[in-house]
């Protein structure tokens, strides 16, 4: 009898024509394969994946122009580390953290000189979060021994204000890099931080306050600018409680400028310090490439940052990675001159257009509460009205059915008795796929509506 196990081999499919003999799947094979063959066995397990432009869950660009596949193939070989042999990436490299930096009003850019833009490109932005969050630590161990004389901070614990409604990369920082994590609690009707909660919650050991644009639970907007208020208010009243924002914008910082331009949010405000962004989310990029940006080279301590010599320059560098390849930061900036400002605005207001018109039918069918609507960022989250007989979670399983991967997961911390559903809309999905997804979502309604299952699937998916 044959061993198929499904961990010990892969068994061929197309016996005769590419061989005959199981491949092991845990181990390094005996023997070579062709390379057709190789591709074959790779490229027909991956059709079991689910379908990219299906997967509604994720925030994560799938689609980019043949133009922007062609430049990335070309330079995915290049190694974004080495400056000396590749300098015009890396030249591209800064070019992206300038307009970056200057998309959200840093300080003290010149258009003559690159390097007065302080930022970085990372592989996305849970390395962009670290940087940041060891730039607040820095600056918080500067301060205490500002105050108290030199390695004063050795005997205090810094701590990290911030919403339970946070990414997971910030609780890894926290435990990564010994931090204490002050959680935020969200409420029945409310998922975002407030400024009173801030002001509570802040000490002297307090090395940054994190708010989002748009968070992961809902797609909304923390109030960036009153919770600066707040803390300027404070800091007049109490020195010792100075303590610097730092803005999440993983999900719209490259929205917001674009649908919200009045919004002030950025490095306008002069308590905001850092931001982080991602480009293969709304940048519209191919994973993975995001950025951090400080407000201005006094944001950033110099002792993080490493100077590398290329082409009779001074270049710092300041990562976590080491090599990666360059064509992450190729398909971005691609993005950056082919689209511009005009081009930004026009496909974010389209997407803004599609997610409001999902939001009106769901809201007009009567059987979900809408949470989000997709007016500032192209996510939409809802819950279902009263109580039918079924979950948020039989609906994204039924969902599954037909293809679609629509998140469902309960709220954050003092909310979490909340079960709500997700759509995320990104370039690529259609108009004609939204009333394709509304359709098959009326279906899954009415079937479960006959089944009265009471709730069948328990499990939640992509809570992050």
């Amino acid at each position: 009898m044959p061993n198929i196990s499904r961990h010990a081999s892969i068994t061929p499919a197309y016996t005769g024509r590419m061989g005959t003999n199981p491949i092991p799947a845990l181990r390094l094979p005996d023997e070579s394969l062709e390379p057709e063959a190789a591709y074959r066995f790779i490229h027909d397990e991956l059709m079991l994946d689910g379908s990219s432009r299906l997967n509604l869950a994720t925030f994560v660009t799938t689609w980019m122009d043949p133009e922007a596949d062609q430049l990335m193939a070309e330079t995915f070989d290049k190694n974004m580390i080495d400056k000396d042999e590749y300098p015009v990436t890396a030249a591209i490299e800064q070019r992206c953290v300038c307009m970056v930096a200057d998309l959200f009003h840093a300080e003290d850019l010149r258009d003559d000189d690159p390097s007065t833009a302080v930022g970085a490109s990372t592989i996305g932005s849970s390395e962009a979060v670290m940087l940041a969050g060891l730039a607040l630590k820095w600056r918080w161990r500067a301060r205490i021994e500002a105050r108290y004389g030199k390695d004063a901070w050795k005997d205090r614990t810094p701590n990290l204000v911030m919403g339970s409604n946070v990414q997971v990369v910030w609780e890894k920082f926290a435990r990564y890099f010994d931090v204490e994590a002050r959680y935020l609690p969200m409420a029945q009707d409310r998922y975002v931080i407030t400024p009173e909660q801030v002001i509570a919650a802040v000490d002297e050991d307090t090395i940054g306050v994190v708010t989002i644009l748009g968070t992961t639970y809902t797609g909304e907007l923390e109030p960036v600018a009153e919770v600066c208020a707040a803390l300027d208010k404070l800091a007049a009243s109490d020195d010792t409680r100075d303590v610097p924002v730092h803005v999440d914008a993983a999900s719209g910082g490259f929205v917001v400028p674009f649908l919200e331009p009045d919004l002030v949010w950025d490095f306008r405000l002069p308590r905001v310090a850092s931001i982080n962004v991602s480009g293969h989310k709304y940048g519209l990029t191919y994973p993975g490439i995001g950025f951090v940006v400080w407000r201005n080279a006094a944001a950033l301590p110099e002792e993080l940052v490493f100077r590398v010599n290329y082409l009779g320059g001074d270049m710092p560098t300041f990562t976590l990675n080491f090599s990666r390849p360059g064509n992450q930061v190729v398909g971005q900036y691609y993005n950056f001159l082919r689209l511009g400002r005009a081009g930004y605005a026009e496909v974010m207001r389209t997407l803004s257009d599609t997610a409001q018109w999902l939001s009106h039918q769901l809201a007009g069918s009567g059987r979900f509460e809408v949470i989000t609507d997709g007016s500032v960022l192209p996510v939409l989250s809802f819950k279902l009205a009263g109580d039918p007989g079924f979950t948020v979670f039989d609906v994204s399983a039924g969902l599954r059915e037909y293809g679609w991967q629509v998140p469902a997961y309960t709220m954050p911390a003092d909310a979490t008795d909340v079960a709500v559903l997700r759509i995320v809309v990104r370039e690529g999905f259609s108009a004609n796929l939204a009333r394709a997804l509304f359709e098959d979502l009326t279906t899954v309604l009415t079937k479960l509506d006959r089944l009265r299952p009471g709730g069948f699937a328990t499990e939640e998916h992509f809570a992050h």
